[in-house]
């Protein structure tokens, strides 16, 4: 099933149910889709209905973030549940042990040795991770293993 048919179907089940936070959230997301949609003149495929949705939980994670440092834990705690909808969409997120081990690989494959070289290795591993690993811990990753050389 893909994912617009599935968030049709669950905005659906959160209609009838009365659940607002699930209902507003998928809401907002086939708002978004709609409007890629609208701004390529076509029909999106799966990836950019992936690539829309991770831009939505990446919007989360900041604005949780945010709120966070600025003490407003209840809208972080909502940002949180809108994100764990979100990501219930989402393909599964690569752990930090697996991101490393790539990020290991990536090193001896393109011989890098200082931190010069980190441009290089997120270009190698990038490709590999997009979509199922967040760009800044990728590029934490990175940094730390580079650092320690």
């Amino acid at each position: 099933m893909s994912v617009e048919k599935k968030l049709m179907d669950d905005y659906k089940i959160a209609m009838k149910s009365g659940d607002k936070v699930r209902l507003e959230t998928i809401r907002g997301m086939r708002s978004q889709l709609k409007n890629f949609q609208i701004e390529k003149m076509r029909e999106l495929t799966e990836d950019e209905v992936l690539q829309v949705l991770n831009s939505a939980a990446k919007k989360r994670r900041d604005a949780i973030e945010l709120y966070q440092q600025h003490g407003k834990a209840d809208r972080a705690d909502e940002e949180l549940q809108e994100l764990a909808i979100i990501e219930a969409y989402l393909p599964k997120q690569l752990d930090e042990s697996a991101i490393a081990e790539l990020v290991e690989k990536a090193i001896a494959d393109t011989n890098a040795d200082s931190i010069k070289d980190m441009g290089k290795i997120m270009g190698v591993i990038m490709p590999q991770v997009k979509g199922v690993a967040d760009g800044k811990l990728v590029q934490q990753i990175v940094k730390d293993k580079l650092s320690a050389r």
